[in-house]
C-alpha cells in the first residue's frame, strides 16, 4: 500500500488536480487505487450546486492518474518526465460519482513500448463500475 506521500513523491500532479488518494495495491502490469470524494472539491461548486455530482472527466483523469502512477513507479529519471494523455477509447459512465464516495481504481498495462502505453482503467463504487475506459498515454520530457 502506498499513501499520499507516496504518491507525492511520484506524480507531478497537485492540488487541486491530484486525483488519487491510496495505492491499495500494485504489480509490473496493474494497480488498485482510490480517490475519496468529497464536498470540500471545488468543481462541486458549480457541478451541480444542488445535487454535487462528480465530473465524468474527473473520474476519466483519476483513472488516467492511476495508471500514470503504474507508469511513473518503472521510471527512475521520472522528475525529468511527464505522461501525456493521447487517446481514450470506449469511455462509458454507468452511475453518477458524489460526495461521500469511495471510487477504486482498477488500472491495468494492455500494452506498452518505450514511451507509450494503452491502459484499462475502471472505477467502481462499492459492487458498481462505475466508469471505464480504454486510454493511451506517450511519455516526454518536462
Amino acid at each position: 500500500m502506498r499513501d499520499i506521500t507516496d504518491i507525492l513523491r511520484v506524480m507531478p500532479h497537485r492540488y487541486p488536480f491530484l486525483l488519487i488518494d491510496r495505492v491499495l495495491e500494485m504489480d509490473a502490469s496493474s494497480i488498485r487505487a482510490i480517490k475519496n470524494v468529497t464536498i470540500n472539491e471545488p468543481h462541486f461548486l458549480g457541478h451541480f450546486p444542488e445535487v454535487p455530482v462528480m465530473p465524468g472527466v474527473l473520474l476519466v483523469e483519476a483513472m488516467a492518474q492511476a495508471g500514470g502512477f503504474l507508469l511513473f513507479s518503472q521510471v527512475e529519471d521520472r522528475q525529468d518526465k511527464l505522461i501525456y494523455f493521447t487517446g481514450i477509447d470506449n469511455c462509458r459512465f454507468r452511475k453518477p460519482v458524489i460526495p461521500g464516495d469511495q471510487v477504486v481504481f482498477e488500472v491495468e498495462i494492455l500494452a506498452k513500448r518505450t514511451n507509450f502505453a494503452k491502459l484499462h482503467g475502471r472505477a467502481l463504487v462499492g459492487e458498481d463500475v462505475v466508469c471505464e475506459a480504454d486510454m493511451m498515454s506517450a511519455m516526454g520530457r518536462r
